[in-house]
């Protein structure tokens, strides 16, 4: 408990913080943070019942892919569809590492084992696709000039934006490949830390963490390049023009 109040009085902080700075963000650390504890209490309940029922397991994966699709979708707001169009980033891009693991035994289909490392691959094929997706939009909407100069020599939309969409993808790779290269050296990654406080050994800890990690550069690399082509694609509009969406 005390570790919590402690975190609290350090989001207290970032928010005065934010205000004295006029970052603007003291509503959205405020909402996030009241949100994190309301949504950890509720799932610590949820996940203890869908332990003991195996059915649930793909039902409650289910609503982790939803859930991180209408993130990905408000933060791709500009696009047409944004939200459907981050169902399929994020889904594809989980669904590349996760069939392969589950099919190779390196995970089991138990809900112990399903819902933590689909959780970690649908969430990391979100943070791609959320990143991905709001820069292309913005510098679809920053470099309008640039764009319609591309266009007007007779490139197609993907064309004219294909410069956007790969400084997206790799602005959205730079924090995994950040944590992989310093995994053990910066930082001790949370699958790890819990395999540890669980009991496994070190050396188990590190061949799970080192096979999370991995499958996570597949995942995220994947999913950015199929948000950065869908939101393209959300952004065409008849005649070979980029609409942004208000």
């Amino acid at each position: 408990m005390t570790g919590v109040l402690v975190a609290s009085a350090l989001v207290a902080g970032a928010i005065a913080l934010s205000a004295a700075t006029r970052m603007g963000l003291e509503r959205e650390l405020a909402v996030t943070a009241v949100r994190a504890a309301v949504q950890l209490t509720a799932v610590g309940a949820i996940v203890a019942v869908v332990f003991e029922h195996a059915g649930l397991a793909w039902v409650f994966v289910a609503v982790m892919l939803g859930a991180a699709s209408w993130t990905s979708g408000r933060r791709m707001r500009g696009t047409r569809a944004a939200t459907a169009r981050a169902v399929a980033a994020i889904g594809g891009g989980a669904a590349v590492a996760l069939v392969p693991l589950l099919a190779s035994g390196a995970f089991d289909t138990r809900p112990r084992e399903l819902v933590p490392i689909a959780g970690i691959l649908i969430g990391g094929a979100m943070v791609a696709t959320s990143v991905t997706g709001r820069r292309v939009i913005e510098r679809a909407d920053e470099d309008r000039a640039g764009v319609e100069t591309r266009l007007a020599l007779g490139a197609s939309v993907p064309e004219a934006l294909a410069p956007a969409a790969r400084a997206a993808v790799a602005t959205a790779m730079i924090p995994i490949l950040d944590q992989t290269k310093n995994v053990g050296l910066v930082t001790l990654p949370g699958t790890f830390v819990g395999l540890i406080l669980g009991g496994a050994s070190p050396a188990e800890a590190a061949r799970v963490q080192l096979t999370v990690l991995l499958a996570l550069l597949a995942v995220e690399l994947v999913s950015g390049l199929a948000a950065a082509r869908l939101t393209i694609a959300g952004l065409r509009a008849p005649g070979e023009r980029v609409v942004v969406s208000p």
